[in-house]
């Protein structure tokens, strides 16, 4: 990664306005994939932990996760938690099932797991004080009224309707926020391991290899075996008819 990436993803997340304590960022991974769940990554980074060395160190090796090698992603997701059990940074996951997928499409899937990501910040042991999610004036969604920590929060894509906390859409937001890039590494690692361990359970499928993404090869296993479990029925009628 260039010395410029890693100072553009730095920069865009202290150009962000506002008297927050707290810039948080939120992404998924697995919303075009044909099976298994949807997931959402969250991270917390404090206002005074940009001005770190140690945080200078962190962007050089996060990016966004589609732009980093396997190796790369594993790397800066241990850096992520080595910060977190530091107490440096906060940060959580959150799920949408294939059943909840089915039930609510995978939009609203992808809602619910990004707001159970950021719940399990709010939740989590030794977090004291509450937050308090802060807008510019430009949100029409709901807020989270208190006297907490002050959260700018950041959300991969286009501005989520509904969503129970405030916040600011940021196309293609993985690329560009340091705090984004973070959860997306979060997110895409995690499902990873999910997909691989569903692997074992139904091998046919060579889940580890593709992680559930419509590739030739997970296609003509669908055609060979049906549909599993985990498979999104929706997401094959292309493949199979009256899905």
């Amino acid at each position: 990664m260039t010395g410029t990436v890693t100072s553009a993803l730095h920069q865009f997340d202290l150009t962000c306005d506002g008297d927050w304590e707290f810039l948080a960022g939120v992404d998924e991974a697995g919303r075009g994939a044909l099976a298994g769940p949807v997931v959402a990554g969250t991270v917390f980074i404090r206002r005074e932990f940009y001005a770190s060395g140690v945080c200078a160190a962190l962007a050089e090796v996060v990016d966004d996760s589609k732009r980093l090698t396997a190796e790369g992603r594993e790397a800066a997701f241990a850096r992520i938690q080595e910060l977190m059990a530091e107490g440096v940074l906060l940060a959580g996951v959150g799920e949408g099932s294939v059943n909840e997928i089915a039930r609510l499409n995978i939009l609203g899937a992808t809602r619910l797991a990004m707001r159970r990501a950021i719940e399990a910040v709010l939740s989590a042991d030794g977090v004291s004080g509450g937050f308090e999610f802060c807008g510019d004036g430009l949100e029409l969604f709901d807020g989270i009224p208190g006297n907490g920590s002050r959260v700018r929060l950041l959300v991969d894509g286009l501005p989520l309707k509904p969503f129970p906390f405030l916040h600011r859409g940021v196309v293609k937001g993985d690329g560009k926020s340091l705090v984004i890039a973070a959860a997306s590494i979060l997110a895409k690692v995690t499902r990873d391991r999910i997909m691989t361990r569903l692997d074992g359970r139904y091998p046919q499928y060579r889940f580890a290899r593709h992680k559930g993404y419509g590739t030739l090869t997970h296609r003509r296993a669908i055609l060979q075996n049906g549909p599993s479990p985990i498979h999104r029925p929706h997401f094959l009628r292309k493949i199979i008819p009256n899905q």
